[in-house]
């Protein structure tokens, strides 16, 4: 098994690009840049594209241009495209249930109520995708949490989201070189 495709979770546009729902897709910008990609715009895979090498490793970034809750027509509409399964897929997402500055990868689940998983397990008719679940914390009442996503982080949280997505970064070769169980070994502390 190997990573070739990170699928990027956010909502398009200016208004969301800061919010903490997007921290998917801060993930998938900051790998790009990191290795010193741009992104294409690819309409018929309704997403921004990229190709990225990670130590010899060559795979495909997307962040989707549907909102999150559409995520899975750009996931799978790129997947089927470049015929890659689902176990090929990574999906970075953020996650209520880790507190900001954790970042964890994990293999198959249910959406825990995310609704860009809950689109993507639909469209791809599985779960069996990789996640790399970067925490955002929670607002501690369920009646808060969609303000609470589509808000923005404080400095502080948002600091601790950034360093994360960098853990993130540096275990992206341990993932591609070695595979999952390595790179949560790395991770997943």
């Amino acid at each position: 098994m190997t990573i070739k495709l990170i699928v990027g979770l956010r909502n398009p546009g200016a208004a969301y690009e800061q919010t903490r729902h997007n921290a998917g897709g801060w993930f998938v910008e900051a790998l790009a840049k990191s290795c010193g990609a741009s992104f294409k715009i690819e309409k018929k895979l309704q997403s921004e594209l990229v190709s990225i090498d990670i130590k010899g490793h060559s795979c495909r970034a997307i962040l989707p241009l549907t909102f999150m809750n559409h995520s899975g027509q750009s996931t799978r509409a790129t997947s089927q495209f470049f015929q890659i399964n689902a176990n090929e897929i990574l999906v970075a997402h953020d996650d209520l249930d880790l507190p900001a500055g954790r970042i964890k990868l994990k293999t198959g689940g249910g959406h825990g109520g995310h609704n860009g998983l809950r689109d993507i397990i639909s469209h791809l008719g599985c779960s069996d995708f990789h996640r790399l679940r970067i925490g955002i914390g929670h607002p501690g009442q369920k009646e808060l949490v969609l303000n609470y996503v589509l808000g923005k982080p404080s400095i502080h949280d948002r600091q601790l989201i950034i360093e994360a997505l960098d853990r993130g970064i540096v275990a992206m070769p341990t993932l591609l070189s070695n595979g999952m169980a390595a790179a949560m070994n790395e991770l997943n502390i």
